[in-house]
């Protein structure tokens, strides 16, 4: 009888470990940065993830993202419309539709200096946010190029 019982509570045991299973996760790569935190990316497989401070609301300072996976080579084509952005004349805005949000690049003139913002809408929750305003030299550092 001390068997079998022995042989029940082992064979228990092992089944109440069998409900954990170890899944496959690809890693989180951090890529370029500006300032503390207010704009990254972040790139896991062959998805980017571009995060920012929420400035559109001063009380609520959420982080915002939109992300799209590197299909065609999109995200140095994202790159190059954002610099192609800053060099058009007149500037004007740019709207991208990516599979969850759409993205406008908001380019505006302050002094001498030419920036951007992203602004975004997410398609399903229709919630929005603004970035905070990047030169050229942020969205380089963004994309880390020299």
């Amino acid at each position: 009888m001390k068997k079998l019982f022995t042989a029940a509570l082992l064979l228990l045991s092992v089944l109440s470990f069998g409900q954990i299973k170890v899944l496959e996760t690809t890693p989180l790569e951090r890529l370029g940065r500006v300032g503390i935190n207010d704009v990254y990316v972040q790139k896991e497989g062959s998805q980017y993830t571009f995060f920012y401070k929420n400035v559109e609301d001063q009380e609520d300072t959420s982080i915002k993202n939109f992300s799209f996976k590197n299909v065609e080579n999109d995200y140095e084509n994202f790159f190059k419309i954002i610099i192609n952005g800053f060099n058009a004349s007149p500037m004007y805005d740019i709207k991208l539709e990516l599979p969850n949000d759409y993205v406008w690049l908001h380019y505006s003139k302050t002094g001498a200096k030419a920036g951007v913002q992203f602004m975004t809408t997410n398609k399903v929750t229709s919630s929005t946010g603004i970035s905070g305003f990047l030169t050229m030299e942020d969205i380089k550092k963004l994309f880390e190029r020299s």
